[in-house]
Formats: structure tokens, C-alpha cells, sequence
């Protein structure tokens, strides 16, 4: 079970999208989720590069906790195609974050 809201996902993927302006802003976002949501974020990122299965959420988000060795922003930010493999990890678990990135596109 996800411990992050798709508000929070969709936030994510919006200023991935603009990493060379919003690369501050991504890592502050990041750095103030909790343990719970950091895992669970790294975790949809994982499923949506085929690294586990949607079916695997539980055993990924445990993955991500024992593995975090590094700041989670620091390993986010640093991987490639970070936004598309979100989207692609939440559509995975039956998760549609249209609705959620339209909102946060309309706030401004």
C-alpha cells in the first residue's frame, strides 16, 4: 500500500519535468516527505523502469527503505528519465495522476 497521496507524485513529476528550474524546489519538496513517503515514492519509481512488478509494491517500498543510503532527493534527481518512470510506476498500480497534474498545472 502506497504511504504517498498522487497529489504529492504528481508534484514530483511536474517539477521533474522542469529540472533545470525547479531543481531547488524538487529537492526541498523531497527532503520535507516523510520516511514513509520517500520509500514509497522511490518504490513507484522502481516499478515504472521495470525494476518490480506492480504486484511487487510491498517488497519494493521495504527495498527502498533498507537501501537508502543516500539522501532520497540526491538519488531521485539523479536518475534518469525520473518523471516518465513515475507516471509509468502509477499507471502500473492503476493510479491515474491526469487529474492530479491538471490541478496543480491550473494552481500555477
Amino acid at each position: 500500500m502506497l504511504e504517498i497521496t498522487p497529489w504529492k507524485v504528481a508534484q514530483v513529476v511536474l517539477m521533474a519535468r522542469e529540472l533545470d528550474r525547479a531543481e531547488g524546489e524538487l529537492r526541498g519538496f523531497i527532503d520535507r516527505l516523510n520516511e514513509d513517503e520517500k520509500a514509497s515514492l522511490v518504490a513507484i519509481m522502481w516499478i515504472g523502469r521495470d525494476s518490480f512488478d506492480a504486484e511487487e509494491l510491498v517488497e519494493a517500498i521495504a527495498t527502498a527503505r533498507r537501501e537508502a543510503t543516500v539522501p532520497t532527493a540526491d538519488y531521485l534527481i539523479g536518475s534518469p528519465h525520473l518523471s516518465d518512470h513515475l507516471e509509468n510506476g502509477m499507471d502500473a498500480l492503476g493510479i491515474d495522476l491526469t487529474d492530479a497534474e491538471d490541478d496543480l498545472v491550473r494552481r500555477g
